[in-house]
């Protein structure tokens, strides 16, 4: 099912469930904020993001050829996620502070530039409740995070990533790659993975790999682990 949604390109990647606080201060994306509280529907505030691909500086128009997307000087991911606007407070100089909740994924075919804030003509992909995932690869992923939020947790020698996880196959593993530290590529491939197995498979690959380079790196910097959170809602 294609349409258009107003884009917030972002400098991360955002997962079904995750809320994202945001400020938003550049003027074409207050008139988007301004537009979305226009609407008396609190479930019809959506619009979407993307992430901005790291390193890339690019000149081009935005185009459909390649495996990314173009648009004011960067280049941007062809998976993202649909937005809901869930909290705005207006600050005294014209920006906002807001909260969003990511509700599924997109899939990204071309920007429109010519209105106050860019739009994505975008694919809505289908909810991922995948009923057929094995239990054994639900109970692996599990007990690995567990593992490695303690791992973690002694290594800054403070709790960290503490919380119930879902029981769901699909919530649980949109909920480990929102929360689990990994760089950007990692977390657009666990977006972009169609279905609950691979994804927990991903996630497993990814953990362990996490938890050896933390046996071989004893004092890693710290980390902000509070910005993002999990709402199933």
């Amino acid at each position: 099912m294609s349409r258009t949604l107003p884009l917030f390109p972002l400098n991360t990647v955002v997962f079904p469930g995750m809320t994202v606080p945001l400020h938003v201060f550049e003027e074409r994306y207050r008139a988007l904020v301004e537009e979305l509280l226009q609407e008396p529907d609190p479930a019809q505030r959506i619009f979407g993001t993307v992430a901005i691909r790291e390193g890339f500086e690019v000149s081009e128009p935005f185009g459909p050829a390649g495996s990314d997307q173009t648009h004011g000087g960067q280049s941007l991911f062809r998976v993202g996620c649909v937005l809901q606007l869930t909290e705005a407070e207006r600050n005294d100089d014209g920006s906002f502070e807001i909260v969003v909740v990511g509700r599924g994924r997109l899939r990204l075919s071309g920007v429109l530039t010519h209105t106050a804030y860019p739009s994505g003509e975008v694919e809505l992909l289908g909810d991922d409740h995948d009923d057929a995932t094995a239990p054994e690869i639900v109970e692996r992923a599990r007990s690995l995070f567990e593992r490695y939020r303690l791992q973690l947790s002694q290594l800054h020698g403070e709790d960290l990533l503490t919380g119930v996880l879902p029981q769901d196959p699909a919530y649980l593993s949109w909920t480990l790659a929102a929360i689990t530290l990994l760089p950007l590529p990692d977390r657009q491939s666990l977006l972009e993975a169609d279905d609950t197995h691979l994804r927990l498979a991903m996630l497993t690959r990814l953990l362990r790999e996490e938890m050896r380079a933390m046996d071989v790196v004893p004092s890693l910097p710290a980390v902000d682990v509070a910005r993002t959170g999990w709402s199933p809602n």
